[in-house]
């Protein structure tokens, strides 16, 4: 049996995006729009994706990497409160082995130019996962394809 361990660090991202809060906050609530921001990496081979975005909710994300590892997510929705904020919790998982556990808030506030995005997320890495910085960039690689999703075309609807 390997040795059991829990390593705690909270994740905080904020972005500005020239578009409206409704345009932003859709991106992440509806299904076929979040697919098209959310994967880490284009390489990488869609599995399963469903996703039932309200309060009590869920949501189901399985990739495989080029190397063929298979990333699973899956979240429960806590919190949603339309184009104001959303919570929820997460696991992360390469193949069989759960190497995080997390729970996320995020917050959205109109400004003059767009929308400011607050991104919170409490993780746990378990049981000797080294992350690395792994998780801050490919959350922050996500945000870039939020962003070139959301300014990209002004005749998406919202």
């Amino acid at each position: 049996m390997s040795e059991r361990s829990t390593e705690h660090t909270t994740i905080t991202i904020e972005r500005h995006f020239k578009a409206p809060l409704s345009r932003v906050f859709n991106a992440w609530a509806i299904p076929e729009q979040k697919q098209q921001w959310f994967a880490c990496s284009s390489d990488w081979k869609q599995l399963d994706f469903q996703l039932d975005f309200r309060t009590g909710g869920s949501e189901s994300n399985r990739t495989a990497s080029t190397d063929g590892v298979v990333h699973a997510y899956q979240a429960r929705y806590i919190d949603v409160v339309p184009n104001e904020r959303f919570i929820y919790a997460f696991d992360m998982m390469l193949d069989d082995f759960r190497i995080s556990v997390s729970l996320a808030t995020v917050n959205f506030t109109p400004e003059p130019s767009g929308t400011k995005m607050t991104f919170t997320e409490q993780v746990v890495f378990l049981d000797g996962y080294t992350d690395n910085g792994s998780r801050l960039m490919g959350t922050e690689i996500g945000f870039d394809n939020l962003r070139l999703y959301v300014e990209g075309d002004e005749m998406r609807p919202n």
